[in-house]
């Protein structure tokens, strides 16, 4: 029996020990990190709204936390080439991926990824989320989205619809439409928005889905008409434009966003400082302005918020791609 004690008693000090060993080591990596540089690699060219986010909010942490903070665009691939790159860096939270659309819908579209877009990554934060919009040209015979339904059945096969390019976020939208509304529009693919914007302003193809700050000036010159917001509210700058859940389809929200995502073995303390630091930053008015000035709102949350958005994502872009038979080129 005393034998059988002073084991007991042994195992509780051994436990007892360990646990304060773990709360001191968890204590000390809270303490080191950020110990270095930390890197956020951008999947996408200079320029873009992850890279302008990136580069915005990047001084910032560097501010706080002390260290330097550096942008690494590794464009390439649909963003495969970064976000890959990512995936296989050490999972010590100072490399970090600022990602965007792209990274719910390329899955879809190209099965055979070098990453897991779930398992690969752990959802650090939601960023910022913009609103696209459904736009006609202005001498298109319809007013409303039903105007526009009815009329795309009226005459299956003839409206023509462009986008900036094959199997991009504009293309999908408008796929998701299709696939809800039962509708037969034909899609003209470009290299990107500029040609297609201006084919549409000259009545060559009839309706677009185009993010609301790369179109507004057209529309409120009136050398487009938007018919539909396809975020959860009203855009401020069109008041007047109703969002696609209030005509009917509910179904059919698609915003374009931009999170942080790391490794899939980053600490959970480094991922929480990372959350936190950006939620505090997202709250600071000049912050907010600024986005606001690049069409985009300020998101933030927890790291589920993210993780939930891509689950869905992936989920929504495959049934999309499956049911329109949709091809990279």
């Amino acid at each position: 029996m005393e034998a059988a004690r002073k084991i007991s008693l042994w195992q509780a000090a051994a436990t007892l020990g360990a646990m304060l060993f773990s709360a001191q080591t968890l204590h000390a990596q809270e303490a080191a990190f950020p110990s270095r540089t930390v890197q956020i690699v951008v999947p996408y060219t200079p320029g873009t709204g992850a890279d302008i986010l990136a580069r915005t909010l990047g001084p910032r942490l560097a501010e706080r936390w002390k260290v330097s903070v550096i942008t690494d665009n590794r464009a390439g691939a649909t963003g495969n080439i970064g976000t890959d790159f990512v995936a296989k860096a050490t999972p010590d939270g100072h490399t970090v991926l600022f990602t965007a659309t792209s990274f719910g819908t390329t899955p879809a579209l190209t099965p055979k990824l070098p990453f897991d877009p779930v398992k690969s990554f752990a959802p650090v934060s939601l960023v910022a989320t913009s609103s696209m919009s459904l736009v006609v040209h202005p001498q298109l015979p319809v007013k409303s989205l039903k105007e526009f339904i009815a009329l795309a059945r009226r005459e299956p096969g003839k409206l023509l619809y462009c986008s900036p390019g094959n199997g991009g976020p504009q293309h999908l939208a408008m796929e998701l439409i299709k696939l809800e509304t039962k509708t037969d529009l034909v899609h003209v693919p470009y290299k990107g928005s500029g040609g297609a914007l201006t084919d549409l302003m000259g009545g060559h193809v009839q309706a677009m889905i185009v993010s609301l700050q790369t179109v507004a000036p057209f529309v409120q010159s009136g050398r487009l008409r938007m018919l539909a917001i396809m975020g959860a509210e009203r855009s401020p700058a069109f008041t007047n434009v109703p969002t696609l859940k209030e005509q009917g389809l509910a179904n059919l929200e698609v915003e374009t966003w931009y999170g942080v995502l790391a490794p899939a073995a980053a600490p959970l303390l480094a991922v929480a400082k990372i959350n936190s630091e950006l939620n505090a930053l997202l709250q600071q008015p000049d912050i907010r302005e600024q986005l606001a000035k690049q069409g985009m709102n300020a998101a933030g949350g927890p790291p589920e918020r993210l993780g939930n958005l891509v689950k869905s994502e992936l989920a929504r872009w495959a049934r999309v791609v499956t049911a329109a038979k949709i091809k990279v080129d």
